[in-house]
């Protein structure tokens, strides 16, 4: 049984990709194709992916359909627009023989592709909206429930977190960070992970616009490179009270009274609004007894206080069996607020690699194998989240082919535009080494980016063996 839940899973897995990441750059292609086809030019070929073909068939249109060997993208062979050779295959055409296309209908041409995954992230964001996304009160909130006393440094020891080095309290709700607002955790995240502030001494700061008790202040942090992916934190987590989701038979949580859809208030009289607060005191108190107090019930009226017995011997001491949850919420996101909101995160990532005093690089961006992981976890999950994804994976595939880089579509745009300009086209010959550069350049940069896709992977699906879980198994958010 296991073998067929495992096999139906990674075909589940593999369709939703396909499906997902393929159909993107298929509606990709669609609109170059449409509109090449609409305004008169020959269309030679439709492929999806580059290299040697796995299947073709030649259309009654003339026109050959293939699906290739290299699933990193696609192209529609148009013969009147620029020799490409190289990344498409020769052409049979004689374009001696074919009319220059008009500027206006290269430009129209060029764009499609980009308002094809424009359209389907909107209609994808629609479908969201109606069957609503997936997430939990630790992302639905800025709401600070935990601070680090210490920060682990990737070359060097611990050092005092730059949020409690600040003044930043559990509760503050934070609004802003370098003027940018922030709504969600992820936000936060990201705006933080991607924020380039430094002082006049040169240390990496960040201004936290935080509500405080009914005020509005500004707070400066100096975040430090940590984690993993040695990207900006500052220790702090999300509030959120913790769920019992299970309680083991046999345990000490059983055995004390905890049930399952207990909330979680106070250990100590310590208030929780974080499950690593919970683990702080679990961990540095095993020798005493605790009080824990709940809130349960169906109108979540009553509280009870449970004594949780001293743990001397253990060796997970904030391990009583029991696993915990932040509450599931069912978010119905507006399209237009969800896809202006992916623009926005992908315009301040590609303006940080951009700045070099950005703490980000290439080695942090996401590649074809990054970008399949990422459906798998989420299709896992929840085929909502895969659906959420493959709306920030075509708002990126949009704005990264308006780059005017040769190869992609707005480098094209760039090189008709100076044709225009200087009254007649480039080269042909100018053109086409341009492109095997970039294209030369283009494959340089997955290969180097999926070194650390792979990375990434491994390091995760280490962390997810069983004897690496958490004791408390709570799925919230880490400190940031």
């Amino acid at each position: 049984m296991e073998l067929l839940q495992s096999l139906f899973g990674n075909v589940w897995t593999c369709f939703l990709i396909v499906l997902f990441l393929g159909g993107s750059i298929f509606v990709h292609e669609l609109g170059h194709f449409i509109v090449a086809r609409r305004r008169g030019m020959v269309v030679e070929c439709f492929s999806l992916g580059f290299g040697p073909a796995l299947w073709s068939r030649r259309g009654r249109d003339g026109v050959e359909y293939r699906l290739a060997i290299f699933p990193f993208g696609g192209y529609v062979r148009l013969p009147q627009i620029a020799a490409m050779g190289a990344i498409e295959g020769e052409s049979t055409t004689d374009t001696a023989k074919l009319p220059a296309p008009s500027y206006g209908t290269l430009m129209m041409v060029f764009v499609a592709g980009v308002t094809g995954n424009i359209i389907l992230a909107y209609v994808l964001a629609g479908l969201l909206w109606a069957v609503g996304q997936p997430s939990s009160a630790d992302l639905a909130t800025t709401r600070i429930g935990y601070i680090q006393a210490k920060l682990d440094q990737p070359d060097g020891p611990p050092v005092t977190s730059p949020a409690a080095e600040a003044g930043l309290q559990i509760g503050d709700t934070v609004r802003a960070i370098d003027g940018r607002s922030v709504g969600e955790w992820q936000d936060l995240v990201q705006t933080l992970m991607t924020s380039a502030g430094h002082a006049a001494d040169g240390t990496r700061e960040a201004v936290f616009t935080v509500e405080r008790q009914g005020r509005t202040m500004d707070i400066t942090l100096h975040p430090r490179l940590a984690g993993e992916e040695h990207m900006r934190r500052v220790g702090i987590g999300p509030a959120y009270e913790p769920i019992v989701q299970r309680v083991e038979p046999d345990s000490i949580a059983a055995g004390i009274g905890l049930q399952a859809e207990d909330r979680i208030l106070a250990l100590n009289g310590t208030p929780i609004l974080n499950l690593q607060t919970y683990g702080d005191i679990m961990t540095g108190n095993a020798n005493r007894e605790l009080a824990l107090k709940v809130r349960r019930g169906l109108d979540r009226a009553v509280e009870v206080t449970l004594t949780i017995p001293a743990r001397p011997d253990a060796k997970e001491p904030d391990d009583i069996g029991a696993e915990f949850i932040s509450e599931p919420l069912l978010a119905h996101p507006s399209p237009f607020k969800l896809v202006a909101g992916f623009v926005t995160m992908t315009f301040r990532t590609m303006a940080s690699l951009l700045n070099p005093r950005s703490d980000v690089g290439l080695s942090k961006l996401s590649g074809p194998v990054g970008i399949a992981h990422v459906f798998s976890a989420a299709s896992r999950v929840d085929v909502r989240l895969a659906l959420w994804f493959a709306i920030l994976v075509n708002v990126n595939l949009a704005i990264f082919n308006l780059l005017p880089i040769p190869v992609l579509d707005g480098g094209h745009m760039l090189f008709a535009t100076i044709g225009k300009l200087r009254g007649q086209a480039l080269p042909i010959s100018f053109i086409a080494t341009a492109q095997n550069v970039f294209l030369a350049l283009l494959f340089s940069m997955v290969i180097y980016v999926s070194f650390f896709d792979i990375s990434r992977w491994t390091h995760e699906s280490r962390a997810e063996q069983p004897a690496a879980a958490p004791a408390t198994g709570a799925a919230a958010q880490p400190a940031k």
